[in-house]
Protein backbone atom coordinates (compact mmCIF):
# COMPACT_ATOMS: atom_id res chain seq x y z
CA UNK A 1 0.00 0.00 0.00
CA UNK A 2 1.04 3.59 -0.67
CA UNK A 3 0.13 6.41 1.74
CA UNK A 4 -0.45 10.04 0.77
CA UNK A 5 1.34 9.93 -2.58
CA UNK A 6 1.00 12.83 -5.01
CA UNK A 7 1.83 10.71 -8.05
CA UNK A 8 -1.28 8.63 -8.74
CA UNK A 9 0.38 6.53 -11.46
CA UNK A 10 -0.65 2.90 -10.83
CA UNK A 11 2.08 0.66 -9.41
CA UNK A 12 2.32 -3.09 -9.64
CA UNK A 13 4.45 -5.71 -7.91
CA UNK A 14 4.37 -8.80 -10.04
CA UNK A 15 0.71 -9.29 -10.93
CA UNK A 16 -0.61 -7.37 -7.93
CA UNK A 17 -1.68 -3.70 -8.00
CA UNK A 18 -0.44 -1.47 -5.17
CA UNK A 19 -3.39 0.37 -3.68
CA UNK A 20 -3.13 4.06 -2.66
CA UNK A 21 -4.79 4.72 0.71
CA UNK A 22 -4.94 7.44 3.37
CA UNK A 23 -3.91 5.03 6.13
CA UNK A 24 -3.34 1.34 6.87
CA UNK A 25 -2.36 -0.91 9.76
CA UNK A 26 1.12 -2.44 9.79
CA UNK A 27 2.29 -4.73 12.63
CA UNK A 28 -0.49 -3.45 14.85
CA UNK A 29 0.25 0.25 14.30
CA UNK A 30 -1.62 2.76 12.15
CA UNK A 31 0.42 4.39 9.36
CA UNK A 32 -1.05 7.46 7.67
CA UNK A 33 0.01 10.36 5.48
CA UNK A 34 0.28 12.57 8.58
CA UNK A 35 2.40 10.06 10.49
CA UNK A 36 -0.40 8.09 12.09
CA UNK A 37 0.18 8.97 15.76
CA UNK A 38 -3.29 10.41 16.42
CA UNK A 39 -4.98 7.49 14.67
CA UNK A 40 -2.72 5.02 16.45
CA UNK A 41 -3.54 6.53 19.85
CA UNK A 42 -7.26 6.12 19.20
CA UNK A 43 -6.68 2.49 18.24
CA UNK A 44 -4.43 1.83 21.24
CA UNK A 45 -6.91 3.29 23.73
CA UNK A 46 -9.75 1.22 22.26
CA UNK A 47 -7.71 -2.00 22.47
CA UNK A 48 -6.51 -1.23 26.00
CA UNK A 49 -10.09 -0.44 27.08
CA UNK A 50 -11.26 -3.80 25.74
CA UNK A 51 -8.43 -5.59 27.57
CA UNK A 52 -9.26 -3.76 30.80
CA UNK A 53 -12.92 -4.79 30.50
CA UNK A 54 -11.97 -8.45 29.98
CA UNK A 55 -10.02 -8.39 33.25
CA UNK A 56 -12.93 -7.00 35.29
CA UNK A 57 -13.09 -10.06 37.60
CA UNK A 58 -9.50 -9.32 38.63
CA UNK A 59 -10.21 -5.67 39.43
CA UNK A 60 -13.26 -6.67 41.49
CA UNK A 61 -11.50 -9.50 43.31
CA UNK A 62 -11.07 -9.16 47.08
CA UNK A 63 -8.45 -11.89 47.10
CA UNK A 64 -5.84 -9.80 45.28
CA UNK A 65 -3.98 -6.88 46.80
CA UNK A 66 -3.89 -3.43 45.24
CA UNK A 67 -0.20 -3.89 44.40
CA UNK A 68 -0.86 -7.10 42.45
CA UNK A 69 -3.78 -5.52 40.58
CA UNK A 70 -1.63 -2.54 39.56
CA UNK A 71 1.10 -4.91 38.37
CA UNK A 72 -1.44 -6.84 36.29
CA UNK A 73 -2.69 -3.54 34.89
CA UNK A 74 0.85 -2.62 33.87
CA UNK A 75 1.68 -5.93 32.24
CA UNK A 76 -1.64 -6.57 30.50
CA UNK A 77 -3.33 -3.23 29.87
CA UNK A 78 -0.59 -0.64 29.80
CA UNK A 79 1.54 -2.84 27.54
CA UNK A 80 -1.32 -2.77 25.01
CA UNK A 81 -1.83 0.97 25.44
CA UNK A 82 1.84 1.89 24.98
CA UNK A 83 2.71 -0.57 22.22
CA UNK A 84 5.41 1.05 20.04
CA UNK A 85 5.06 4.34 21.95
CA UNK A 86 8.82 4.83 21.49
CA UNK A 87 8.18 6.18 18.00
CA UNK A 88 5.15 8.34 18.76
CA UNK A 89 5.27 12.08 18.22
CA UNK A 90 3.70 12.93 21.58
CA UNK A 91 1.85 16.23 21.99
CA UNK A 92 0.15 17.66 25.07
CA UNK A 93 -3.20 16.61 23.63
CA UNK A 94 -2.03 13.02 23.15
CA UNK A 95 -0.49 12.87 26.65
CA UNK A 96 -3.76 14.14 28.10
CA UNK A 97 -5.84 11.51 26.29
CA UNK A 98 -3.58 8.70 27.49
CA UNK A 99 -3.43 10.03 31.05
CA UNK A 100 -7.21 10.37 31.27
CA UNK A 101 -7.60 6.71 30.28
CA UNK A 102 -4.94 5.50 32.74
CA UNK A 103 -6.36 7.57 35.60
CA UNK A 104 -9.86 6.24 34.96
CA UNK A 105 -8.56 2.66 35.05
CA UNK A 106 -6.59 3.21 38.26
CA UNK A 107 -9.60 4.76 39.96
CA UNK A 108 -11.69 1.71 39.10
CA UNK A 109 -8.97 -0.59 40.41
CA UNK A 110 -8.97 1.37 43.68
CA UNK A 111 -12.81 1.51 43.72
CA UNK A 112 -12.85 5.30 43.70
CA UNK A 113 -16.08 6.63 42.25
CA UNK A 114 -17.91 9.93 42.28
CA UNK A 115 -18.57 11.77 44.59
CA UNK A 116 -15.37 10.57 46.27
CA UNK A 117 -12.52 12.78 45.15
CA UNK A 118 -8.79 12.22 44.96
CA UNK A 119 -6.11 14.22 43.15
CA UNK A 120 -4.09 12.69 40.34
CA UNK A 121 -0.93 13.04 42.42
CA UNK A 122 -2.50 11.09 45.30
CA UNK A 123 -3.74 8.47 42.85
CA UNK A 124 -0.27 7.99 41.35
CA UNK A 125 1.30 7.83 44.80
CA UNK A 126 -1.08 5.11 45.96
CA UNK A 127 -0.43 3.09 42.80
CA UNK A 128 3.29 3.91 42.65
CA UNK A 129 2.79 5.36 39.19
CA UNK A 130 4.42 8.23 37.32
CA UNK A 131 2.78 10.48 34.69
CA UNK A 132 2.29 8.64 31.41
CA UNK A 133 4.30 11.29 29.53
CA UNK A 134 7.36 10.47 31.66
CA UNK A 135 6.91 6.75 31.06
CA UNK A 136 6.72 7.26 27.30
CA UNK A 137 9.76 9.53 27.31
CA UNK A 138 11.84 7.02 29.27
CA UNK A 139 10.80 4.15 27.00
CA UNK A 140 11.72 6.25 23.98
CA UNK A 141 15.22 7.05 25.22
CA UNK A 142 15.85 3.47 26.32
CA UNK A 143 14.89 2.38 22.80
CA UNK A 144 17.14 5.05 21.25
CA UNK A 145 20.09 3.77 23.28
CA UNK A 146 19.39 0.18 22.27
CA UNK A 147 19.12 1.20 18.60
CA UNK A 148 22.31 3.27 18.63
CA UNK A 149 24.24 0.23 19.89
CA UNK A 150 23.21 -1.83 16.87
CA UNK A 151 25.45 -2.35 13.84
CA UNK A 152 25.59 0.16 10.99
CA UNK A 153 23.41 -1.97 8.71
CA UNK A 154 20.48 -1.81 11.15
CA UNK A 155 17.79 0.23 9.35
CA UNK A 156 16.33 1.96 12.47
CA UNK A 157 19.85 3.10 13.37
CA UNK A 158 20.31 4.51 9.87
CA UNK A 159 16.96 6.30 10.23
CA UNK A 160 18.11 8.03 13.43
CA UNK A 161 21.05 9.54 11.53
CA UNK A 162 19.16 10.21 8.32
CA UNK A 163 19.80 13.73 7.05
CA UNK A 164 17.67 14.41 3.94
CA UNK A 165 19.11 16.89 1.46
CA UNK A 166 17.36 19.57 -0.52
CA UNK A 167 15.08 22.46 0.35
CA UNK A 168 12.10 22.21 2.65
CA UNK A 169 8.84 24.07 2.22
CA UNK A 170 8.61 27.66 3.38
CA UNK A 171 7.23 28.41 6.82
CA UNK A 172 7.75 27.05 10.28
CA UNK A 173 9.21 23.51 10.29
CA UNK A 174 6.89 20.76 11.51
CA UNK A 175 7.62 19.41 14.97
CA UNK A 176 8.67 15.88 14.02
CA UNK A 177 9.69 12.99 16.27
CA UNK A 178 13.35 13.57 15.33
CA UNK A 179 13.19 17.28 16.21
CA UNK A 180 11.53 16.42 19.53
CA UNK A 181 14.42 14.08 20.36
CA UNK A 182 16.98 16.74 19.43
CA UNK A 183 15.19 19.36 21.56
CA UNK A 184 15.06 17.06 24.60
CA UNK A 185 18.78 16.32 24.27
CA UNK A 186 19.55 20.02 23.91
CA UNK A 187 17.58 20.88 27.06
CA UNK A 188 19.70 18.32 28.91
CA UNK A 189 22.84 20.03 27.59
CA UNK A 190 23.81 17.27 25.17
CA UNK A 191 24.49 17.23 21.45
CA UNK A 192 23.41 14.35 19.21
CA UNK A 193 27.06 13.32 18.85
CA UNK A 194 27.36 13.08 22.64
CA UNK A 195 24.15 11.07 22.81
CA UNK A 196 25.46 8.55 20.26
CA UNK A 197 28.78 8.24 22.12
CA UNK A 198 27.21 7.75 25.55
CA UNK A 199 24.76 5.15 24.22
CA UNK A 200 27.62 2.73 23.54
CA UNK A 201 28.20 2.26 27.30
CA UNK A 202 25.11 0.71 28.89
CA UNK A 203 25.98 1.83 32.42
CA UNK A 204 26.67 5.38 31.32
CA UNK A 205 23.54 5.38 29.20
CA UNK A 206 21.35 4.60 32.21
CA UNK A 207 22.68 7.75 33.86
CA UNK A 208 22.06 9.68 30.64
CA UNK A 209 18.45 8.48 30.51
CA UNK A 210 17.98 9.53 34.14
CA UNK A 211 19.25 12.99 33.21
CA UNK A 212 17.02 13.19 30.14
CA UNK A 213 13.96 11.87 31.99
CA UNK A 214 13.97 13.35 35.51
CA UNK A 215 11.11 12.26 37.76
Amino acid sequence: MRVGVENRTPMRVGAEDIQSVQQFVYLGSVVSETGGTEEDITSRIAKARATFAQLRPIWQSRMLTRRIKVKIFGSNVKSVLLYECETWKVTKHISHRLQVFVNRCLRRILNIYWPEKISNEQLWERCRETPISQQIKRRKWNWIGHTLRRDLNHIPKQALDWNPQGKRKRGRPKQTWRRTVADEAKRAGKTWSEVKHEAQDRTRWRLTVDALCPT
